[in-house]
């Protein structure tokens, strides 16, 4: 059983490297030894990866046929490109923000015609090829070249992009749970294969991105950027910051539609700091002067958008207090980083809200599907008005929650913290809230055998 299933990857990774090679030809690098390639252990390891891991989810989809075996060999397909960038990149000058969509091309095609299929059709899988398209995006990850590109680091960027993916992944194990173990295998062994493999391979070789070849090298220049596509084609007529970086080449991944109509920025009414209202509320005639402070750090601009479809990204805000999210879906997350004295409402569900290194923040949202995090925070405030499976509080000094009836059965996790205050409606008073502060102070005790862990409690004087 072993060996035939080897034998079968063995033929699907030849036979998508002859595609991949008739309908790329100008993704092989140029100048490259194929010894050299065979013999550097990121590749390697890459080949392992897309046998066990990635073979365990051909394997899988192989057994319940239909869509989901379609879908999973444009996976295979991904992966094979994506090696082959990954060869491309060690004999290539770092591209420009012009040039990376160039160089990200070929990827760029695969991940949409996975969404096509996952968009296009009305299948009893659909769940399985929403999972499987939305988790390429994480591959993405091979056009890192430096902070200023637009995405997080590639491990970080890998974890995001799943956590798109798993809400329809996770739909597939509700469903199937104790109806096919075949769906079940396939669904966990797409999450081991980005949440452990991927992730693991990043760490191991790329923690900081690709490596490109220095500037001045006698190998490959950078790719030049010709008239983008037709799919790929942004006016810059039609938004007033430039856009860079992977937010240029995967805006349009997972819509239909021009990336101007989805991305948020500031707007002028909202870059006059020393208002005298207090509502947030800023009147048509009030106007900018020249000398007038904007809400941006120091550390960098200012963001409120969306990026690829998927990711409301709110950064280096300071005294912003009418930081508003709308049109958003359970398919997008919120992460709010380096802000400072602000307030921000998301209005509407969304899969789950991150909110790392701000202080002084109050955050109010609807509903998340998955959870919401609170890291490397001070003195920040979050109200949930829906649902929310988890609280997460990491490394955070100063926190309120403030509790709806129905996010009353929330886990909350804390670690690292102090001074957590949880805010629930008081039952014996309309209207008010009851606090109920959370320990941050434990007992240890070794008992029978194991060690029994209590809360310190501390009694009056």
């Amino acid at each position: 059983m072993g060996e035939a299933l080897i034998g079968r990857l063995e033929a699907a990774v030849s036979r998508l490297e002859a595609l991949s090679a008739g309908a790329h030809p100008s993704i092989s690098p140029r100048g490259l030894s194929d010894n050299a390639s065979a013999q550097d252990p990121a590749i390697l390891a890459f080949d392992d990866l897309v046998v066990s891991a990635l073979g365990r989810v051909s394997a899988a989809a192989g057994k319940i046929g239909a869509e989901v075996a379609e879908v999973t060999r444009l996976l295979e397909k991904a992966f094979l490109v994506g090696k082959e960038l990954l060869v491309r990149t060690k004999q290539t000058q770092k591209p420009t923000m012009e040039s990376i969509a160039t160089f990200m091309g070929p990827l760029n095609e695969v991940i949409l015609e996975a969404n096509a299929l996952a968009e296009g059709t009305r299948s009893s899988h659909a769940n399985h090829l929403k999972a499987a398209a939305g988790s390429l995006a994480a591959l993405a990850w091979i056009g890192y070249t430096g902070k200023g590109c637009g995405m997080p680091l590639p491990m970080a960027h890998v974890e995001e992009s799943w956590q798109m993916a798993e809400f329809y992944s996770n739909k597939v194990l509700v469903e199937y749970k104790n109806k096919d173990p075949d769906h079940v295998e396939w669904a966990k062994a797409l999450k081991e294969l980005y949440v452990l493999n991927l992730h693991d391979y990043i760490k191991r070789f790329y923690p900081l991105g690709p490596v490109w070849q220095p500037p001045g090298s006698a190998t490959n220049k950078a790719p030049s950027a010709p008239s983008p596509p037709a799919s790929l084609a942004i006016s810059s007529a039609s938004s007033s910051q430039p856009k860079s970086g992977m937010s240029a080449v995967f805006a349009e991944i997972s819509s239909g539609k021009p990336v101007t109509q989805d991305l948020r920025k500031v707007t002028d009414d909202m870059k006059s700091k020393h208002r005298t209202d207090k509502t947030g509320v800023v009147t048509a005639d009030v106007k900018e002067t020249r000398n007038a402070p904007s809400f941006g750090s120091t550390k960098g601009p200012a963001k409120l958008e969306l990026q690829m479809g998927r990711k409301w990204v709110v950064e280096h805000h300071i005294g912003n207090k009418s930081l508003i999210i709308e049109d958003c879906d359970t398919k997008q997350s919120v992460y709010a980083y380096g802000c400072k004295d602000c307030v921000l409402q998301v209005k509407g569900k969304v899969n789950n809200i991150t909110i790392d290194k701000c202080t002084k923040v109050g955050v109010l949202f609807k509903g998340v599907v998955a959870a919401c995090e609170i890291v490397n925070c001070n003195s920040v405030e979050v109200q949930c008005e829906g649902s929310v499976p988890t609280i997460s509080i990491d490394n955070t000094s100063g926190c309120q929650l403030y509790l709806s009836e129905e996010s009353l059965e929330a886990s909350i996790t804390t670690a690292k913290s102090s001074e957590i205050n949880a805010l629930v409606p008081d039952a014996n008073s309309e209207g008010d809230w009851a606090e109920h502060s959370l320990p941050q102070q434990y007992i240890h005790a070794f008992k029978e055998g194991q060690f029994t862990t209590s809360p310190v409690s501390h009694s009056g004087a």
